[in-house]
């Protein structure tokens, strides 16, 4: 049997990639399959898992469990690492592909990798400028990592799936494919003991049905101020330029976590409100502010080409962050499914 896990956040298509492999595999490669996810709200950015299974009509499926030792691991973005071990369970044959912008070497220090063979590609950037989904990339680097994925049987799953559906966006999906084929870094992590392989442990909350108060009560403390939301972000961020902003305040009434922060000052020498920019720790990356700004004073850009720690350090106006950010999910009053573990309670 050849398992298939998938790590990411809503929004960068991780479902629709498992779905497809699942197609794939039963439709085009003539093998039994088994395709699942784990999500809660289906929210863009809160935790997703995709499962697929292969198997061959001899070697029938009887079970439907999360995969826990994955032959192939793809990882579409990296904030999700910050909130769970991604990496837990992997063997030494286990093919990793990590959506990133950052060097192999680099990316095995950042997850903590044991020996594995580790593929790199910055999927997010290929995607844009393919106009097509980080998901297709990513199905081309999860051919390349390993065999048992074959490219042409993928390609044939999306035209089947997809090409009647998005015709439009059909041929972009195939170039996306093929260049997350063609452009994947490999590299073999070294047999260091530098770090050890870990026992997959599945999320256990800190109440259940037998121990749950009545009422409802939700015990995660997500939506707050100590809560971060940089994980939500799909590899964007809005990049503000003072010098265009007339602060005309349609930034902070569209945006949904109140990121922007105003105070008095003074402006074409009058006292009045001056927006003093962007708290990266609270952006969820939804860039509706640069959709909402009428003198292009926001624009969207890549996460990777910023340095968000160094701004966020540089602005002490913009938060008292003497307080301790909590690592309870994307949102979790919102998803209802944070990530905290009950032993972390």
């Amino acid at each position: 049997m050849f398992e298939i896990r998938l790590e990411s956040i809503g929004g960068l298509g991780a479902n629709l990639a498992g779905k497809l492999l699942g197609e794939a595999a039963a439709c085009h490669m003539g093998l039994n399959a088994q395709s699942f996810a784990e999500y809660g709200s289906e929210k863009r950015g809160s935790p997703v898992k995709a499962y697929v299974r292969f198997a061959s009509f001899q070697e029938p499926m009887r079970i439907s469990s999360p995969v826990r030792n994955p032959d192939l691991l793809g990882i579409f973005s990296m904030g999700v690492a910050g909130k769970e071990n991604v990496t837990s369970g992997i063997k030494r044959d286990t093919g990793v592909v990590v959506n990133t912008s950052i060097s192999p070497e680099s990316t095995r220090e950042r997850l903590k990798l044991p020996p594995c063979t580790l593929y790199t590609i910055d999927a997010t950037s290929a995607a844009m400028e393919l106009k097509t989904r980080v998901n297709m990339i990513m199905l081309g680097a999860l051919c390349a990592a390993k065999k048992e994925v074959d490219l042409s049987c993928v390609k044939a799953a999306v035209r089947d799936s997809l090409g009647k559906k998005y015709p439009e966006m059909f041929e972009s999906n195939l170039r996306g494919i093929d260049y997350g084929y063609n452009n994947a870094l490999k590299y073999t992590v070294p047999d260091d003991g530098k770090y050890p392989c870990l026992e997959y442990k599945e999320v256990r909350r800190a109440w259940g049905w037998d121990n749950a108060p009545l009422g409802g009560v939700n015990p995660l403390f997500g939506s707050t101020v100590t809560n971060r939301l940089d994980s939500s972000r799909e590899g964007y961020i809005p990049i503000f330029n003072k010098d265009k902003c007339i602060n005309c305040g349609l930034c902070d009434t569209a945006c949904p976590d109140m990121v922007f922060q105003f105070a008095e000052g003074e402006y074409k020498g009058k006292t009045s409100p001056v927006n003093l920019g962007i708290d990266y720790y609270h952006c969820k990356g939804c860039l509706r502010c640069v959709e909402v700004c009428p003198t292009d004073a926001l624009e969207p850009g890549k996460e990777s080409d910023f340095n968000v720690k160094e701004h966020n350090m540089g602005c002490i106006h913009l938060l008292d962050k003497s307080f301790t950010f909590d690592n309870v999910g994307a949102d979790g009053i919102v998803t209802g499914e944070s990530t905290v573990r009950s032993e972390e309670r």
